[in-house]
């Protein structure tokens, strides 16, 4: 585990928080500038906190009350940054061999790593042929082979174009499935965190403002000051039925509710797979009744959990589906509906508003 209590005073505000994070993949998530990159920085060793403790699997690395601060290269820490790092004068097998601590028996074998990150036919050349994916794969690699308790990712997908990115994700996806280690992953883009992530930390200005599971915390209203009121929304889990129905859409099963959206991008064979679907809250419209005669097909029938009045116009409607889903309606439509806990609704959503977030 990774336990982190610390302060430390920056330029425009102070960082202060306690966390606890074990193994798998969390996500450090916020605005640009939050504060992301401070802490790990911390954790890594190249920022030291003003007061406090870190300590990772019951070895503390910095206590301020002790004087203890160990330094980088002492730490069981890898880190990977957005811009690889690399060393310009060393091949790729040099920079991976670089990061492997001599007569560790600890470390993964090279050959693993090669053959986890695909960087055979790369093992000759230097980091300025490589393309930027092919870097932080390279990046990553020479992270692991240091044989971390806890791998840190500082965004490490910024400045890649779709493409790349999708490439990157895919390792770390694979990464994550055969590793049980800690990871820190550091992002401001939700898509990263929907793939990747099993545990979110939203962070604003230095501050933890909350931490936990991924699909309870994106379902907050409140948090969507650090999300965003256009990315704001809930996420929800659903069952591939159908690909392609014949109009073009695809069918999926969504705690007891069906759903329709464009036909996704799958292989056949694909029926019967998990899917997570991002639903903006401002997608969402809400009745008393089921709509009738309306080219809208998705209709998911629950109950309001609660609603948060804005001093604006409009307000956050929680509704429980079988999941956690969210409408953003006027405050207008609240009193005219009788919109209040227990109240009975349905949901609906246009199939066109409707996308993968995996």
């Amino acid at each position: 585990m990774l336990k982190i209590d610390a302060r430390k005073r920056l330029a425009e505000f102070e960082w202060q928080g306690r966390l606890e994070i074990r193994p798998g993949v969390t996500a450090l998530f916020g605005q640009s500038g939050a504060g992301k990159t401070s802490l790990v920085k911390m954790v890594a060793g190249l920022l030291a906190p003003d007061e406090g403790e870190i300590a990772i699997g019951g070895t503390c690395v910095f206590a301020s009350r002790e004087g203890l601060n160990l330094p980088p290269e002492r730490r069981p820490v890898g880190v990977v940054f957005q811009d690889g790092r690399l060393f310009p004068h060393l091949s790729v097998r040099g920079n991976l061999q670089y990061g492997r601590p001599r007569g560790s028996r600890s470390a993964p074998a090279l050959e693993e790593v090669v053959e986890l990150l695909e960087l055979e036919a790369l093992l000759g050349r230097r980091p300025m042929s490589l393309s930027g994916g092919e870097q932080q794969r390279v990046a990553i690699g020479r992270a692991l082979l240091t044989a971390p308790d806890v791998l840190l990712l500082d965004e490490p997908l910024a400045g890649l174009d779709g493409e790349r990115r999708g490439e990157v994700l895919g390792f770390l996806e694979r990464l994550k499935r055969d590793s049980d280690r800690i990871i820190v992953y550091v992002t401001h883009r939700l898509e990263e965190v929907v793939r990747l992530a099993d545990r979110l930390v939203l962070i604003d200005r230095g501050e933890v403002r909350s931490a936990g599971g991924l699909q309870d915390l994106l379902g907050r209203p409140e948090l969507q000051a650090v999300i965003g009121q256009r990315t704001a929304g809930a996420l929800l889990r659903c069952r591939i039925e159908q690909i392609d129905d014949g109009d073009g859409l695809s069918r999926l099963s969504c705690s007891g509710h069906t759903l329709f959206l464009p036909r996704l991008d799958l292989q056949a064979g694909s029926e019967g797979a998990d899917i997570v679907l991002q639903v903006r809250a401002g997608d969402v419209s809400l009745s008393l009744e089921p709509p009738r005669r309306s080219s809208v097909l998705n209709v998911m029938s629950g109950t309001v959990e609660r609603v948060v009045q804005e001093d604006g116009a409009l307000a956050n409607v929680v509704v429980n589906v079988g999941q956690t889903l969210w409408a953003r309606v006027t405050r207008r439509s609240v009193r005219e509906l009788g919109l209040s806990p227990g109240a009975e609704v349905y949901a609906t959503i246009k199939a066109a508003s409707l996308y993968s977030a995996d």
